[in-house]
């Protein structure tokens, strides 16, 4: 779904008037609303109640459906760095159009905050409020393009904060002028933009969701990519990006930027791109099309129990497909049971911390070398009488390889027209663990 200014417009006219957001809330996790914006008549924290009643009913947070029907709303909701942004609507309304918007929103707060959490929502309240008052008109999304909001309302700075916080107005957080971009056709991209250096980035990350079981052999595996560019090109640049095997794509979803039917009929995806920081498109590999995905890390746990003791053994390191390649950011998180008494564990490598109110072990890895394998060895106990448990936990992988495309996607070029001078382009591949599990 495509919620964005250049998209938005074909969407109102076939829903009903009545028929869209009626509020946004944010929520933290211990149930306070911090944030409450109201766009078609004040709605009831009645619903906000009902919300995390089926919060509380749930053994965990994310069990909780994104769509709850009560009697007066339907609440939509997601789930982002421990907040929960809830809609409310009235009436039947695309469900994936208010859970694209949530996302956006949150995307927006990252753009002009460089981090999302309950601390940096409450610094930058106005700017806030002005943020999500220029995204959605009368519970319609707007303007929720980065680029556009940032000629309106003006990222905080050092200084806007400091007058806030004395009660001065800061008649500087607010664009004096309307965007050009909203009079023309390109409304993500403002006229005039000029670059001594002329360059874009592209960064293509893949995340592989998987299941391995206690055997080392794949239960399951998806991956999901996503293309974010930088752009830095003067003029109104026409950009063409093509795949050398465009086949694997499935379940694309693009930026208003992207000419939709272009690459409906020749899988080639056409742009003018906005400038500065943007996502170009999100997709999911077909794994139906002939991808063979091999995992670039392989991950050994041995954990057994006998009575109240038990035994730890984990071993890391890469595999061979990856050509020399380093593994980064890796770290593994074993969930032990909540009966756990206590635990005596060493690595070779990294830092060991051990969570006692969620009885959570996370082994901080960083850089694989290249030399010698990690492994994580040692004892845990558990509370007498205890019961042994029948299998070992499922342990959680993260980890970050650079210039690794876990699906073999490759780009065969990237063109652009309507200007005269030759950009820098620069690609990388990332490939990134999802839900990554491993059992034991």
């Amino acid at each position: 779904v495509a919620v964005a200014q250049g998209s938005v417009h074909g969407t109102a006219d076939s829903l009903d008037t009545e028929d869209m957001i009626n509020s946004l809330f944010v929520i933290t996790p211990t149930g306070e609303v911090i944030i409450e914006k109201h766009y078609r008549g004040a709605s009831s924290r009645v619903c906000c109640d009902v919300f995390w009643s089926e919060v509380t009913k749930a053994t965990n947070v994310q069990e909780v459906p994104p769509i709850i029907t009560t009697p007066k709303h339907y609440l939509c909701h997601v789930q982002r760095n421990r907040l929960i942004f809830l809609a409310s609507v009235v009436g039947e309304v695309p469900p994936l159009l208010v859970i694209e918007f949530l996302h956006r929103v949150v995307d927006v707060f990252r753009d002009y905050f460089q981090e999302v959490s309950e601390e940096t929502i409450k610094e930058n309240f106005i700017t806030v409020y002005q943020l999500i008052d220029e995204m959605m008109d009368n519970g319609f999304p707007l303007t929720t393009e980065p680029n556009v909001l940032r000629t309106m309302i003006l990222p905080p700075t050092m200084l806007g904060r400091v007058l806030t916080a004395s009660g001065v107005s800061n008649k500087q957080s607010v664009g004096q002028e309307l965007p050009e971009g909203c009079l023309s056709n390109i409304p993500w991209r403002k006229k005039g933009v000029k670059y001594t250096n002329n360059e874009i980035y592209m960064d293509i990350v893949e995340e592989i969701d998987c299941i391995i079981d206690s055997n080392g052999l794949m239960v399951s595996c998806d991956v999901n990519g996503e293309i974010l560019c930088n752009c830095k090109l003067s003029g109104v640049p026409d950009m063409t990006l093509s795949f050398a095997n465009p086949h694997i794509l499935d379940d694309c979803s693009f930026h208003p930027c992207v000419r939709y039917n272009r690459f409906e009929r020749n899988k080639v995806m056409s742009f003018v791109p906005p400038d500065g920081k943007f996502k170009l498109a999100t997709y999911r590999v077909n794994m139906d099309a002939g991808v063979s995905v091999v995992l670039p890390i392989y991950v050994k746990p041995q954990i057994t129990f006998h009575g109240t003791s038990g035994r730890v053994s984990i071993m890391v390191g890469p595999k061979s497909n990856l050509g020399g390649r380093t593994i980064e950011d890796v770290s593994i998180t074993i969930p032990f049971v909540k009966n756990l008494a206590g635990t005596n564990l060493t690595a070779n490598i990294g830092a060991i911390r051990m969570d006692e109110s969620t009885k959570t072990c996370r082994w901080d890895i960083g850089k694989v070398p290249k030399d010698r394998s990690p492994s994580l060895q040692g004892t845990v106990s558990l509370q007498p009488g205890s019961e042994t448990p029948e299998c070992g936990p499922t342990i959680l992988v993260d980890f970050k390889i650079v210039m690794f495309s876990a699906s073999g996607l490759r780009i065969d070029s990237l063109t652009l027209t309507g200007e005269r001078y030759k950009p820098y382009k620069g690609v990388r591949f990332v490939t990134k663990a999802g839900k990554f599990q491993v059992r034991s």
